[in-house]
């Protein structure tokens, strides 16, 4: 199993960030480059807790389902959301918002915590060491980076 972190800083409260975290239009325009798309369950709006979604992406020059349920959820301090069905043999991502200050201003350290184990072991062992762990960071910072923009931004 492998493991990776992210922490960003949002100049914007924890319930505006953690809203924006669970909107899927909003991570649908984040993911446009692998043409993400919410195909079934929940395809639009708010997630809320027991909601599922299955997500219609291309990475690696494949189309992927993945099929994730919110199995948890305190607004506005936390959420996780965890593989149902897809690729992954283990997937579950934890999101967490605290409450902080930037410059006297209101701000949200955002952290995602995600544990996955890749399919086909050994081969997929490999691939998470030498690919994915990498790959999966970079989605979870461009998605980040996204609703940064959006949430200290929002006329925009």
């Amino acid at each position: 199993m492998s493991r990776f972190e992210v922490s960003t800083l949002v100049l914007a409260p924890p319930p505006i960030v953690f809203d924006a975290s669970l909107s899927v239009d909003l991570h649908t325009s984040s993911m446009r480059h692998s043409n993400e798309q919410a195909v079934a369950g929940t395809t639009s709006g708010q997630l809320a807790l027991g909601d599922q979604v299955t997500w219609r992406a291309r990475h690696f020059g494949l189309t992927w389902h993945l099929t994730s349920t919110i199995s948890a959820y305190i607004r506005p301090t936390y959420f996780v959301d965890e593989q149902v069905t897809g690729p992954f043999r283990h997937w579950h991502h934890a999101h967490t918002f605290e409450a902080t200050r930037h410059n006297h201003s209101e701000a949200t350290l955002m952290k995602d915590i995600v544990d996955f184990t890749a399919p086909a072991a050994p081969l997929g062992t490999i691939a998470e060491a030498l690919v994915l762990k990498r790959y999966m960071t970079k989605l979870i910072l461009h998605r980040n980076a996204h609703i940064k923009e959006i949430t200290e931004n929002p006329l925009r």
